[in-house]
């Protein structure tokens, strides 16, 4: 047996507590009392979160109901037996049909998905290589090979990044494009937080950079504290000097 299902092996060696089922039963009561409790105690940010989560929850909630009611409606009524003869293309028509619900989760979870993948900008303009670096010749006897890079746009290097020697040095960051913060708006809540950047996903033809969302006390679907999320930059940091982004929720 896995070393992490030590759970799962008491269980089979010893059993179960006699009031296992009592006490699961009290616990899924009490619920709905943690909720409410949760609903009127949380102030700020963190109230506002729960208020999405929660309706988030309810929406899914009155969907499953639809889709279950969905199940049971019949299509057409039922017909007496007619005098005359019907032929056989015409004989499914005036039968009941029961409405299926499959083709509407379908759609939901299609939906869903291309939801997920969306970004507030969907097209944007890519630069060229010698747009976005220049080229350097440095040195005595390399003064006619420019191997040497400058990057002429804005970057981001991480907490420990350690330059290179100049000699093996191959890309040149300078420190005044170097962005470590970036003020993050979140689109449903029109809160802008200003939050250290993690990393670059792509760029620059689709600008993606992961932030710390960590302050923001966002909640993942297990019950975790999210640690990084995506956002798409707005703006163009080489004229603004700030990096302005907009949060993937």
């Amino acid at each position: 047996m896995p070393q992490n299902e030590y759970i799962e092996r008491h269980t089979k060696l010893h059993g179960k507590r006699l009031d296992t089922e009592e006490r699961a039963r009290k616990k899924a009561a009490r619920e709905g009392h943690k909720q409410s409790e949760n609903a009127q105690n949380l102030r700020g940010l963190r109230a506002k979160l729960y208020a999405k989560e929660r309706h988030a929850q309810k929406i899914q909630m009155r969907k499953a109901i639809k889709q279950h009611e969905e199940r049971n409606v019949k299509g057409a009524a039922e017909e007496k037996e007619p005098a005359n003869p019907i032929p056989a293309y015409l004989l499914d028509r005036a039968n009941p049909t029961n409405a299926k619900a499959l083709s509407s989760q379908i759609k939901n979870k299609r939906a869903e998905k291309a939801a997920r993948f969306s970004v507030p900008i969907p097209k944007v303009k890519g630069i060229s290589e010698e747009e976005l670096f220049k080229v350097v010749k440095t040195g005595k006897k390399m003064h006619k090979k420019g191997w040497k890079r400058v990057v002429t746009k804005p970057t981001f290097v991480g907490p420990d990044f350690t330059r290179r020697p100049v000699k093996y040095e191959r890309f040149i960051r300078p420190m005044g494009l170097r962005y470590k913060k970036a003020n993050v708006t979140h689109p449903t809540l029109n809160v802008t937080v200003q939050l250290p950047i993690l990393g670059v996903k792509k760029n620059p033809s689709n600008p993606l950079i992961e932030v710390n969302v960590s302050d923001l006390g966002i909640v993942t679907a297990s019950g975790k504290i999210a640690w990084g999320r995506y956002a798409q930059i707005t703006n163009n940091p080489e004229n603004d000097g700030c990096l302005n982004a907009v949060l993937l929720v």
